[in-house]
């Protein structure tokens, strides 16, 4: 039972976040002048050469895509921060039968964290 004020009550998206962090994904935060965090990214690589990119804007802007080794987009996902990540959390391992295969754009070089 969460508590009042417990982080996940509050902003219950973290839950999927904490997932993705112990499934194996790395993340940075971009900090403005201030110190303030403007950004967050999140990178998981995959040993087939894959990689997932995150990137949190907000928890309304907030942007996915998978990328071959070639930087080929295999899977892009954009909204808010709780659909992104559920998508993410959805997304079947690059080694799985249903896993995205066919390149449909070039992957922007932002998305490099």
């Amino acid at each position: 039972m969460s508590a009042p004020g417990d982080p996940f009550t509050v902003f219950p998206e973290l839950r999927g976040l904490v997932e993705l962090v112990n499934a194996g994904w790395s993340f940075a935060a971009t900090e403005d002048a201030s110190g303030d965090v403007v950004r967050v990214t999140g990178l998981r690589v995959w040993p087939e050469g894959v990689a997932d990119a995150l990137y949190i804007g907000s928890q309304s802007d907030a942007g996915a895509l998978r990328m071959d080794h070639t930087g080929g987009r295999l899977w892009q996902c954009d909204g808010t921060l709780p659909e992104v990540v559920d998508g993410l959390l959805a997304l079947p391992a690059p080694s799985h039968p249903l896993a995205p295969r066919l390149v449909v754009g070039v992957a922007p070089t932002l998305w490099t964290p």
